[in-house]
């Protein structure tokens, strides 16, 4: 796959104009108030496992409008002082699976959360629970157009409520530190990870690894590849709403974001990507409201570093967490 984006150096210094909605503070601190006011604590339920070094709970928590979102909460066994926490949003279409599949931040002392994306869960590995209750209008195959015409009914309005007051949960949680909470997340869960730095207080880092949902306009116009195609299919059909659609997509919009997240921040960018483009994960990156390093992967396309970019972000993470 040869390149087709810029080159290594102009993406560096790459930091476009990326349309925001005057009234874009005020629509995610009345949705969130909103979804707050619903909130209960959470649930969790201890699973009867096989493993045997980290304990494991089936968690329940409320999310958008209060709706209860799944997740798995695993820790170090018998962990009895306030543990650091990492939270973790999953890649598109995926669900949380089951606990042994996200075993490496539990065994490396840390409490995990994995978050249940809502609706999704059905396109690869084992499988999610949590339903997206909300209907939308007219929209094309897949998640990227459920409500597109309107930010309040956006499908990425509940998912990345889902993803902040997962932040809160976790903080109010026994034997969790509400002081050092992380993010992360790949692919979409990226792009959720850097939504929820913009909109959460005193997260200690953020990890986005080949992160989505960032420069829609750019992604949009540039890549063939799905989900970003889902709305180039929505489009060539309903060619009168062209204006509407991106104007609902700047509410959403990972760059807006990212200037406002002030945690340290380690991204991972892989420049044969044709499903998340070199520039548009960039875009987010110089654009970040705090320090923010990046990991360029010059020979991989969307599945990135994988295991080589976890080492790096465990070493990240006990570097800024240690420095608190």
């Amino acid at each position: 796959m040869p390149r087709f984006d810029l080159d290594p150096e102009q993406l560096r210094a790459y930091r476009p104009d990326v349309a925001e909605p005057a009234d874009f503070d005020e629509f995610w601190s009345t949705t969130l108030a909103a979804s707050r006011a619903k909130a209960e604590p959470a649930r969790l339920n201890r699973v009867d496992s096989p493993l045997r070094t980290v304990d494991v709970f089936d968690v329940t928590f409320s999310g958008y409008d209060g709706d209860p979102i799944s997740g798995w909460l695993t820790r170090p066994a018998g962990a009895r002082e306030p543990l650091p926490v990492v939270v973790e949003y999953n890649g598109y279409n995926g669900g949380r699976g089951l606990p042994h599949e996200h075993l490496a931040w539990a065994a490396s002392g840390y409490a995990h959360l994995f978050m249940d994306t809502r609706g999704q869960g059905s396109g690869w590995g084992t499988g999610g629970s949590t339903p997206d209750p909300h209907g939308t209008g007219p929209s094309a195959a897949g998640y990227m157009t459920r409500g597109i015409l309107d930010p309040a009914d956006y499908y990425y309005r509940r998912v990345f409520t889902d993803g902040v007051l997962a932040v809160d949960a976790v903080r109010g949680v026994d034997g969790l530190d509400p002081e050092r909470v992380a993010v992360t997340g790949g692919s979409q869960g990226g792009g959720i990870a850097i939504a929820v730095a913009g909109l959460a207080d005193g997260l200690v880092a953020a990890m986005p690894d080949v992160p989505f949902l960032c420069l829609f306009e750019r992604a949009v116009g540039m890549t063939g590849r799905d989900p970003y195609q889902e709305i180039v299919r929505y489009l060539s059909v309903h060619r009168d709403q062209v204006d509407q659609v991106f104007r609902t997509l700047s509410y959403f919009d990972g760059v807006n974001f990212a200037a406002r997240a002030t945690a340290p921040a380690l991204f991972s960018v892989a420049l044969l990507d044709q499903v998340c483009p070199p520039s548009t994960v960039y875009a987010a990156r110089n654009n970040w409201g705090g320090t923010a390093d990046i990991v360029d992967y010059p020979f991989n396309e969307h599945e990135g570093g994988l295991g080589e970019q976890w080492l790096r972000q465990a070493r990240f993470l006990a570097e800024v967490d240690g420095a608190r």
